[in-house]
């Protein structure tokens, strides 16, 4: 057997805006996209797909084995609002949610998940950002907690 470790694990990543306020302009989330292939690229993350909404942003990663997923959402989260601040993209201090959700996808289902997240824009004329997160959290058998 050959000394070579592989690894394969496919995340759907989502996190909004702070207070999921649609802040992002169009300009700013064409820029943004940019930045995200480019940082995760520095980081050894392979980055398929990433589409930046007025509100939130979905990408499709393969989870790199030196980190967990929790670091990949600080580091992707954490460098672009810094990012964004100190470009003084918006008028205001820019920041986005604590939450996030990171979802496991079969190989098998990549491709389909690429369509679903190049198709974010049509799909939001239909549904909100939160009716697609919860109905998300839902299909991956999650818990919705509703803040108080």
């Amino acid at each position: 057997m050959a000394a070579h470790s592989y690894s394969r694990c496919w995340l759907h990543l989502i996190w909004g805006t702070l207070h999921d306020e649609k802040i992002l302009t169009s300009d700013l989330r064409s820029a943004l996209s940019g930045y995200f292939y480019d940082y995760a690229q520095k980081k050894g993350i392979y980055m398929r797909i990433n589409f930046v909404s007025p509100d939130h942003v979905h990408a499709l990663i393969d989870l790199p084995r030196h980190l967990s997923i929790e670091e990949i959402f600080h580091l992707l989260k954490g460098s672009s609002s810094n990012w964004i601040n100190q470009n003084d993209f918006l008028k205001e201090k820019f920041a986005w949610a604590k939450g996030y959700a990171g979802f496991s996808v079969s190989h098998s289902k990549s491709e389909a998940l690429v369509r679903y997240i190049a198709n974010q824009e049509k799909r939001h004329w239909e549904m909100s950002f939160k009716e697609e997160y919860e109905k998300l959290i839902k299909k991956h058998g999650l818990i919705i907690y509703k803040e108080n």
